[in-house]
């Protein structure tokens, strides 16, 4: 075997030049390598090309001495096994080593997944002793995933979001304000306004069959289902292929302006719908039908103010960075887009509009929102 030699002459041996990969390679410390993944999902969001996050966690916190030697031998082996592009760093400091597999492609990703495990289980199993090798615990994160809308459960991998969970802990105080507004305004909207919740199931009841309120699974946060609450404002049983197919072009942004009302004004939304009641068109057009998304604030699938909360079918045809709207913040009866034009905003826009909320939220925002949402329900611009 030809070995590198250093420079006096001397061959270097398989353990010194395992250290000296491992010198070379750059270990990045807790709060660079979670940045280094935000980057790189927002990189695959543009490029389309996968990346594999390996962590590695020896399953000991805080660690021992000899554990401590043991996580130095796996960064050893890592360095030895992954390509010099690929980053490493602590997922958490002096715990848990993780690597970024970067660029492993769209075709063929199963196969280079079953590979990288090999080759990494392989390469720890020959540098640690078989009790070492049993206190490690391996995983293999892909981003994007694969949600499964089917499940209620969150779909979206925690792991691969280091960067959101430290945002929310940052905001925790502002989350618990949030919290607070968002029950104490939806009882007193549940209250207030159940006169007027009497008035419409009525009018619902005499005008067409079928129940006061359309129950739908929506999309929340982190991907999870819920249940949506709306007054009714279609018949029953009607098809929604055709829904599905402009939401699928909208997304794409191939869907067209339609006008709105004959008042002159355009929107991207279905126009003439011949599956809206008399009574229907009334509530949409004053975003009255919205008024049983209280119920779904107080449970708390929902907040006052936050992105509009998508359908199933849409998610799926959402493009990765456009998932970003129902991971960043939880869904909300109003938000920007309902006070920056609703309809009349193309679906990039309103994406936009959503993350920019979920960037900058803080309590205050949300109070201007909600005083300039009474204006765009009363002017009805955009609603249909």
């Amino acid at each position: 075997m030809n070995l590198r030699r250093s420079g006096n002459g001397s061959a270097l041996s398989p353990l010194a030049l395992e250290g000296k990969a491992t010198a070379e390679r750059e270990i990045l410390d807790e709060p660079s390598f979670k940045r280094m993944i935000s980057l790189e999902r927002k990189r695959t969001e543009r490029s389309g090309n996968p990346f594999l996050l390996m962590l590695v966690d020896m399953g000991e916190h805080p660690l021992s001495a000899k554990t401590s030697k043991t996580l130095g031998q796996i960064q050893a082996a890592l360095a030895i096994t992954t390509r010099e592009t690929d980053v490493t760093g602590w997922y958490k400091q002096e715990a848990i080593v993780g690597v970024m597999f970067t660029d492993i492609g769209v075709e063929g990703k199963a196969t280079i997944l079953s590979t990288l495990i090999s080759r990494v289980s392989e390469t720890l199993r020959s540098q640690l002793t078989l009790e070492q090798f049993n206190r490690v615990s391996i995983s293999f994160h892909v981003y994007p995933e694969e949600w499964d809308h089917d499940s209620p459960q969150r779909p979206s991998n925690p792991a691969l979001y280091p960067d959101l969970s430290k945002r929310d802990e940052v905001r925790k105080s502002f989350r618990a304000m949030k919290r607070a507004m968002d029950v104490a305004g939806s009882l007193l909207a549940l209250i207030v306004l159940a006169p007027i919740f009497l008035v419409i199931a009525i009018a619902i009841k005499l005008t067409s069959k079928g129940p006061v309120l359309f129950r739908q699974p929506r999309v929340g946060q982190h991907g999870a289902s819920f249940t949506f609450l709306k007054f009714r404002s279609m018949h029953v049983n009607n098809d929604a292929s055709r829904h599905k197919e402009f939401v699928t072009k909208l997304i794409a942004g191939r869907a067209e302006q339609r006008p709105a009302n004959g008042n002159g004004e355009v929107v991207y939304k279905l126009t003439n719908d011949s599956r809206i009641t008399p009574v229907g068109a009334f509530l949409r057009k004053t975003s009255l039908d919205e008024l049983p998304q209280f119920l779904n604030v107080l449970k708390g699938e929902m907040s006052l103010v936050g992105p509009r909360p998508a359908i199933a079918y849409e998610v799926e045809a959402y493009d990765t960075w456009h998932r970003r709207r129902v991971l960043e913040a939880k869904p909300g009866i109003t938000g920007l887009w309902q006070i920056c034009g609703r309809s009349r905003v193309k679906f990039d826009d309103m994406v936009r509009l959503d993350l920019r909320y979920a960037r900058n939220w803080t309590p205050w925002l949300d109070l201007q929102i909600l005083m300039r949402t009474p204006r765009a329900v009363v002017t009805g611009t955009g609603a249909l």
